[in-house]
């Protein structure tokens, strides 16, 4: 097994890293700074104005922004939004409805169906893609879209795309009305990102690095990330990234539903002890409650013999505190990758899948 101080190497990790997901990472800020510039030429009508629900239809990596919206805009989003990564449609979508379809590479053979789908249900259709066939079909058929260049993730991993995908998200949602973000507000994004590339990223050594050390601590352990509120959609996009970049089976859960059965689960199997690692992760945003709960279930813990590691997040709003968690899972699992001896970016079983789908 490698030595972690690969971990402080530009180097030895590019060795590993040969298609650059790393350079990924550290873009993403000029991601998010794209993408809202983009976003400005969308135009909606007023009849997109009027819809009664949304329906995001996406998979993976490309619908992990609705996530975090439905989490962070939970107390401004004025109408339900649901996350549909299917084929079809649920009964309910109508004229009414905003389908909103999201492919990184426009050639998602789900989403290209449902948005099929929701045009011939006559909801309203909007879009954010990189390109493909959803790209054809959004401009054919003359829908409000965001068509985007991906400069700048080398990687080209729809993963290693969260400003594309998540900010790309808000920015969609805040041009058609559904939400509200200020320039103020995504210069504060672009700063809190700023801010976690100086603490995460490689020239910080592992004992400074708090991202190089959870993946340390991760390594060989089964991690669940633990969250509440307004965090559960970015602890939706770190577990994905621990699965994808770091080949790691992941969970996140969530507080106070996890308090009514996850705490029983603790006792067993007898291994619990050392192979779980919750990361406790912990917010002045919170409600008292779920301040009060977090400390409790880190005793219940405690008490089980299992291990935890709190982290406090720094940002003063939601939002910021979004994508410093999600920063903090993406160098987190980009260097547990690194300790597992793996390039973060190739998704072999994925690609297998997918290739057996087409046989």
């Amino acid at each position: 097994m490698r030595t972690v101080s690969i971990l402080d190497s530009r180097q030895d990790i590019a060795s590993l890293d040969t298609l650059n997901s790393l350079g990924s990472i550290e873009q993403l800020g000029s991601q998010v700074q794209q993408i809202w510039d983009d976003s400005k030429t969308l135009k909606f009508d007023d009849s997109y104005r009027k819809v009664k629900n949304v329906v995001v239809v996406g998979m993976g990596g490309s619908a992990l922004g609705t996530h975090v919206i439905q989490t962070v805009f939970k107390e401004e989003l004025a109408i339900p939004v649901l996350v549909v990564p299917d084929y079809e449609l649920p009964s309910f979508v109508n004229q009414e409805t905003l389908v909103i379809a999201s492919s990184y590479s426009g050639t998602t053979e789900e989403t290209l169906a449902a948005v099929q789908d929701a045009q011939k249900k006559g909801a309203k259709i909007a879009g954010i893609t990189s390109g493909g066939k959803l790209a054809e079909f959004l401009r054919s058929n003359n829908y409000p879209a965001i068509v985007f260049d991906t400069t700048f993730n080398p990687s080209n991993s729809p993963r290693m795309a969260l400003g594309y995908s998540v900010f790309g998200q808000i920015a969609l949602f805040a041009q058609a009305g559904l939400l509200n973000v200020t320039d103020v507000e995504y210069k504060a994004v672009l700063e809190t990102i700023a801010q976690a590339h100086l603490k995460m990223g490689v020239e910080v050594s592992q004992e400074k690095n708090i991202a190089k050390l959870l993946a340390f601590e991760i390594h060989s352990r089964i991690p669940v990330v633990m969250v509440a509120e307004h965090l559960e959609g970015p602890a939706h996009v770190f577990a994905n990234q621990l699965n994808e970049s770091a080949k790691t089976y992941s969970e996140y859960r969530v507080v106070p539903e996890l308090n009514h059965h996850l705490m029983e689960g603790l006792q067993f199997p007898t291994t619990n002890d050392t192979t779980l690692l919750f990361i406790s992760v912990h917010s002045e945003l919170y409600v008292p409650g779920n301040r009060k709960r977090m400390t409790l279930t880190e005793q219940v813990l405690e008490k089980n013999k299992v291990e935890f590691r709190q982290h406090t997040l720094q940002s003063t709003t939601k939002l910021e505190q979004a994508f410093e968690l999600i920063v903090l899972g993406s160098y987190t699992s980009f260097y547990l990758a690194i300790l597992h001896n793996q390039n973060p970016t190739p998704n072999p079983w994925v690609d297998w899948f997918k290739a057996e789908l087409k046989k």
